[in-house]
């Protein structure tokens, strides 16, 4: 069959994107599912950071790649050796295809799956196939999943079945944005009732963060960002407080508010001075997470003798530490019980022929989370 999808031919794109347009909307071939796989009609799919870093050049990958990886959809078919999904459910795509069996995945840790970090990284399924192409020659996969496209084949181990009444442009934040963000603060954190909690960097996973902390019972959460508008939706959010990590005040403001600093401190910007900032407004056994992704290149300056005397730690944190099909339905669960409205976090709904001017609202800040919709 055919499909219209968003490719990426080259890297670092210049911006404006939307005047250098670094993905091309264009008609692939999309081969039948294979043994493990299914297909399915993409419903909706989300813009993040990680689909940024790889038009930006911060992310290695290879090209030409069609991107995309926080998406939901319907199963219209389903290859040999699937037993538990059927035509017609609906999913939600999980960027990190856990095997279940490498150690990783027999420890708990899917997010770190061997086999699934193998396929991300040469851009394809599961199964170390590729089934788009054009013209003969075959289409990389992003992160096993290739969202921005009308129709997808993905390894059945990418994909969660979930509550059909949940909308598709819902849906598709909890695969990345939810997960990312909910999970630094719940899972890699273990956040404890009453603590307290900083989310630096303020968007869609910082505020997925925000929203995860109040459900987590943190009695403070106090957000810090250089972009007022964001500073001021954390607070809608719930965001007992707001600071500017530049403001020369910013880091005694949080140690004001806190007694003496945070007990759990959350970065998402990927910027240095943002985690270190991070670090610095924890408290003596304070938690410092990361998820956020600069260059590797990138370095940052740590006091070692601050996280031994003062016994603070630094974790980073992919996928939120989670095991998505057990993670994704709790948090759905949560939201349509109204104690995690991550709906607010939706500013942008774009067809796929805009998704350039999408990146380029993204790269300047100007939304949170923006979903395309088929």
């Amino acid at each position: 069959m055919h499909t219209r999808a968003a490719i990426l031919r080259a890297r670092p794109v210049e911006r404006p994107y939307s005047e250098t347009r670094p993905l091309a909307i264009e008609t692939f071939e999309l081969s039948g599912p294979g043994h493990g796989e299914l297909l399915l009609k993409i419903h909706a799919a989300g813009l993040c950071h990680s689909d940024l870093s790889t038009i930006d050049g911060n992310r290695s990958r290879p090209v030409p790649m069609v991107l995309g990886h926080e998406a939901a959809g319907e199963v219209i078919e389903v290859g040999a050796g699937v037993h538990d999904f059927a035509v017609g459910d609906h999913v939600v795509c999980s960027f990190v295809p856990s095997c279940g069996h490498c150690g990783y995945c027999a420890d708990g840790r899917a997010a770190l799956c061997t086999h699934g970090a193998k396929a991300n990284n040469e851009g394809t399924l599961l199964g170390g196939e590729r089934r788009l192409a054009q013209d003969g020659s075959g289409i990389h996969h992003h992160l096993g999943i290739s969202g921005f496209a009308e129709y997808a084949v993905v390894a059945r181990e990418s994909l969660v079945k979930i509550d059909p009444a949940l909308a598709y442009d819902i849906a598709a934040l909890f695969g990345c944005a939810v997960l990312t963000g909910v999970g630094a603060v719940i899972h890699t954190a273990n956040l404890r009732l009453g603590q307290s909690v900083l989310v630096v960097g303020l968007g869609g996973v910082g505020l997925s963060a925000v929203l995860g902390a109040l459900a987590g019972g943190a009695s403070q959460v106090i957000a810090a960002d250089i972009d007022p508008a964001k500073l001021d939706k954390a607070r809608e959010l719930g965001a007992t407080a707001s600071v500017d990590p530049r403001d020369e005040k910013a880091l005694q403001q949080v140690r004001d508010l806190t007694g003496g600093g945070v007990n759990v401190a959350a970065e998402f910007a990927g910027v240095p001075s943002a985690l270190e900032f991070a670090f610095a407004a924890t408290a003596r056994g304070g938690t410092t997470v990361t998820a956020g992704l600069p260059h590797p290149d990138t370095r940052v300056s740590i006091s070692p003798v601050q996280m031994v005397a003062e016994e603070r730690s630094l974790k980073g944190s992919y996928l939120g530490g989670h095991v998505p099909k057990l993670d994704i339905p709790e948090y759905i669960a949560l939201y349509q019980a109204g104690r995690l409205p991550i709906d607010k976090l939706l500013t942008h709904r774009l067809s796929l022929d805009e998704i350039n001017i999408g990146f380029e609202r993204l790269a300047s800040g100007e939304a949170i989370r923006q979903v395309v919709t088929f």
